[in-house]
């Protein structure tokens, strides 16, 4: 392999691994409270109920 095809090598995989990195920092979880999560709930069984009627 050429000195360029080595340089050019390394830089992709620093690029991929860079990347990698830049999502496992910043990605979080979400601290929902108890109110939020039932809010949540309700949305998703009403959108869940509105399917079901549109599928009949």
């Amino acid at each position: 392999m050429s000195l360029t095809a080595i340089i050019i090598t390394v830089l992709a995989l620093g690029i991929i691994i860079g990347g990698i990195f830049v999502l496992k920092k910043s990605a979080h979880k979400f601290n929902l409270t108890a109110e939020q999560l039932a809010i949540i709930k309700k949305r998703n069984e009403a959108l869940d109920k509105q399917d079901r009627d549109q599928e009949q």
